[in-house]
């Protein structure tokens, strides 16, 4: 009778943990709490802050239509520091990461990527007294320049590995960077071509020559913890169907081909 009661007991226990939250796997949980992404609000145009601090961009939007398709009861946007960005997804303060990640083979050491959504290059906004000199990064691969990126990123990666002999220079935003080029305190920044367009017509036109052929093919996607293949399934799933039925598209038209959201922009 004894082992009975225990055998019963343990039983019980065992039912209650498999119906809560902790043991019914991410789908489940984002069904019933929602879902959260991570992402740093500062890479246009894939996330950014508008007048009303509201985070908007491509990634918000494509987060809104997963939050959707997965049956989130809510979507919550995590606005997080770069160089804490992978941390906080260990350490389940978001459910995934869609702030324009490029797929490294560091980066896989720590975490899963979904399929790629984008495909971006490096590029270069130069100072603009360097036009007809500097063609493209090659030119710049000499001591006496100066070229600076974003730390951490793939942009400081490409420079150091494409303009070894020049001086590197990094920088915590992307927008200090741009600025260092613009008053002429280095000659170049080195980034993904999506926000060098933009930054080139927000900042620097007039001030700046945007190299827009990239030298880099990247390949960017959704980063979730490691060990949870139903979850990468299903946002796989997610990006096949966009891209089917022409959301990707429309979210690539409306963020990438035009800048009328530049107004509403701080």
């Amino acid at each position: 009778m004894k082992n009975r009661l225990v055998a019963l007991a343990a039983l019980a226990v065992f039912s209650s943990l498999s119906l809560s939250p902790a043991w019914a796997g991410k789908l489940e949980q984002i069904k019933q709490d929602g879902l959260r992404v991570c992402l740093e609000p500062a890479y246009m145009p894939f996330e950014m802050t508008n007048k009303r601090g509201e985070i908007i961009g491509f990634d918000p939007d494509l987060a809104a239509l997963m939050a959707k398709d997965l049956g989130a009861a809510k979507l919550e946007l995590v606005s997080t520091a770069w160089d804490g960005i992978i941390p906080a997804l260990i350490t389940n303060k978001c459910d995934l990461i869609m702030s324009g990640m490029t797929i490294t083979d560091e980066r896989k050491q720590k975490v899963d990527f979904s399929d790629p959504y984008m495909l971006v290059g490096q590029t270069i906004l130069l100072r603009k007294d360097l036009a007809g000199k500097i063609k493209s990064y090659k030119d710049l691969n000499k001591p006496e320049y100066k070229v600076a990126s974003k730390l951490g990123t793939t942009g400081e990666i490409a420079a150091k590995k494409y303009i070894p002999k020049a001086k590197y220079f990094s920088y915590e935003t992307e927008a200090e960077g741009v600025m260092e080029v613009v008053n002429g305190k280095v000659d170049a920044f080195v980034y993904d071509a999506p926000y060098n367009l933009v930054a080139n017509v927000q900042r620097g036109e007039g001030k700046l020559v945007f190299l827009d052929q990239p030298f880099t093919d990247e390949p960017i996607g959704w980063a979730v913890v490691k060990g949870d293949p139903e979850f990468l399934k299903a946002i796989n799933g997610f990006l096949a169907k966009i891209k089917k039925n022409g959301s990707h598209d429309q979210l690539q038209q409306k963020w990438f081909k035009n800048t009328d959201w530049l107004k509403d922009v701080q």
